[in-house]
């Protein structure tokens, strides 16, 4: 199975990251304009490096997918929040019939999931709900058939990607399963893009509301 791994300034969680890839799965690190070495630390440690210079998250998602060769293709943060050990049983769901299989996280302790990306995302989960698709997040951890997520022609570069993607799978009438799944502290040393501040949530919050608007 290939994992892709949008990067972006990350040196500090790769190692843990790439040591938790459950057997048989290979990450390809998408490196987005890293500045700390994030490249080499992933090449140094087996990965498959591929550069996306257009930054945006979901810029990064596509030249990961766009690289991958597997039938069945992985997605995660690079930052150590996510136990990767829970790949297994969303590729498994896939394999089973599902065409897209989504973690939902659900934080090892206190202070992990700030109050204001926790409120966006129950907001948007229930507006997904209500739209048809069962999910309570969306899709931080995820696997799909790699053929046809290009199929599904997933549009947006930027945050709005996962969002999209939610989207078009309910239009598409995707068999879409939810798995809750670990969401732990990030690595020291790295800062959420989204997450980490109000301005990188705000920005999210922006992108999300470009695609609703589609």
């Amino acid at each position: 199975m290939d994992v892709v791994l949008p990067c972006l300034d990350e040196a500090g969680a790769l190692p843990g990251v790439l040591a938790g890839l459950p057997p048989g799965y290979r990450a390809i690190v998408v490196d987005n304009g890293s500045a700390d070495g994030s490249p080499e630390v992933a090449a140094s440690l087996g990965a498959k490096v591929v550069h996306e210079p257009r930054r945006g998250y979901g810029a990064a998602v596509h030249a990961g997918l766009e690289a991958a060769t597997a039938d069945i293709v992985c997605f995660a943060d690079a930052d150590g929040s996510l136990d990767l050990g829970d790949l297994p049983r969303l590729v498994t769901a896939v394999e089973d019939g599902a065409d897209l299989a989504v973690g939902r996280r659900v934080p090892t302790g206190p202070g992990v999931w700030p109050w204001h990306a926790r409120a966006g995302n129950v907001v948007l989960a229930q507006l997904l709900r209500s739209r048809g698709l069962p999910v309570r997040d969306i899709a931080p951890l995820r696997a799909a058939d790699r053929r046809a997520l290009l199929g599904l022609g997933v549009a947006d570069r930027a945050f709005g990607y996962p969002l999209e993607l939610l989207i078009k799978a309910q239009r598409a009438g995707w068999r879409v399963r939810e798995f809750d799944v670990r969401y732990g502290e990030r690595a020291k040393g790295t800062k959420s893009k989204v997450s980490g501040s109000m301005r990188g949530t705000l920005r999210a919050v922006r992108d999300f509301g470009r695609v609703l608007a589609r």
